[in-house]
């Protein structure tokens, strides 16, 4: 098979860590006989600085052309002056909202030779962990009506959190499918004792619970699931929540597996085109130095064979690839403490090794 792949390097170790992702992806190619067309785009501040815009039209085309996207990272204090609507991060709510993805899958996984990375007791991570977020992405608070006004008490300041019927049922299809592919159990978190967005919520993801018979489906508040993630976070299989709800749950989940430089996610839509990055930012400090860590942009590669091209074999050599270099005591930087460590190019390297 051939697909067709549209690169977002960005900015910061964005081009390090994609391109050691495009190195994996042409490994597993060659071993399982398909052909994956890489075409670059700009995006981001580098996209600014040669076109004066954070997301050019041509960027847009490109990724709607493609079979699917994989993106570095982008911003910098080197555009930190700009109007918010001209700044890079704006490029990621514009590509997200014309590939019209409205969901974002977040996996948190404690890897065993990790766990002494995790910042909790040993006892409560002894089992590892491994949670599935699907995180409503288009919709709720961060994409409703607000506004400034003069208030009694001086300025005022409101933004309003508003779900239909139609995004709640999307994103629930997404969690309970994702779900019976894993462990079954689905953790719906609300805040349905105070919101009335969220009692809707609650109402329609259970209606559902009738289609997925092999599911089994709970409800939990936000500010106890803030709590469980950190007190017993093998319980969870797959959350799903809703847009600010999962932005906050999901980086505290990914403080807990020890390193923010493992983690990927997966943006997706309608079709089986989607967006897939690493969820930590774009570290001008260390770009062009050679130590970032690249495995949460291979291992968003590795999301990318699952999800947009169903090619589940070639998705688990890279993952299996991963643990075993892990396995062995290689570490990035980031990871060494001061020890020894590979650099990108040579953990990358390792992993080629291991598919």
């Amino acid at each position: 098979m051939t697909y067709n792949i549209a690169l977002l390097k960005g900015d910061g170790i964005g081009p390090e860590i994609v391109d050691s992702a495009t190195r994996v992806l042409e490994a597993v190619g060659k071993k399982y006989g398909h052909v994956f067309n890489f075409t670059p785009y700009l995006i981001g501040g580098s996209a600014i600085d040669a076109t004066g815009m954070p997301l050019p039209e041509e960027t847009v085309k490109g990724c709607l052309a493609s079979d699917s996207v994989l993106l570095g990272a982008v911003g910098g204090p080197k555009w930190d002056t700009l109007p918010g609507n001209q700044r890079p991060e704006k490029a990621l709510l514009g590509i997200r909202a014309a590939m019209e993805l409205f969901t974002n899958l977040r996996p948190a996984k404690l890897y065993p030779a990790l766990k002494g990375e995790c910042p909790l007791r040993e006892d409560i991570v002894e089992n590892g962990f491994d949670i599935m977020i699907v995180r409503e992405l288009t919709g709720g608070i961060y994409f409703g009506e607000r506004g400034m006004r003069q208030g009694q008490y001086g300025e005022e300041a409101y933004d309003t959190e508003c779900y239909s019927r139609m995004e709640i049922e999307r994103i629930a299809k997404v969690a309970y499918e994702t779900a019976r592919k894993r462990r079954g159990n689905l953790i719906s978190i609300d805040k349905a004792n105070v919101l009335e967005s969220s009692r809707l919520w609650r109402k329609i993801v259970h209606e559902m619970e009738k289609d997925y018979p092999d599911v089994v489906c709970k409800d939990m508040l936000v500010d106890n699931a803030a709590m469980q993630l950190v007190r017993n976070p093998a319980q969870f299989d797959v959350i799903v929540t809703s847009n600010m709800f999962g932005d906050i749950l999901s980086d505290e989940a990914s403080q807990i597996t020890g390193s923010i430089g493992m983690l990927p996610s997966a943006s997706l839509g309608n079709t089986s085109r989607g967006l897939y990055e690493p969820i930590h930012g774009s570290a001008p400090d260390i770009a062009g130095k050679n130590i970032a860590n690249p495995i949460a942009t291979i291992l968003s590669g590795a999301m990318m064979l699952l999800y947009s091209f169903d090619l589940k074999a070639e998705s688990d050599a890279i993952v299996n690839a991963v643990d075993k270099v892990l396995a062995a005591g290689y570490r990035t930087a980031d990871l060494a403490h001061g020890g020894e460590y590979l650099t990108t190019t040579e953990i990358t390297d390792k992993i080629i090794e291991n598919i």
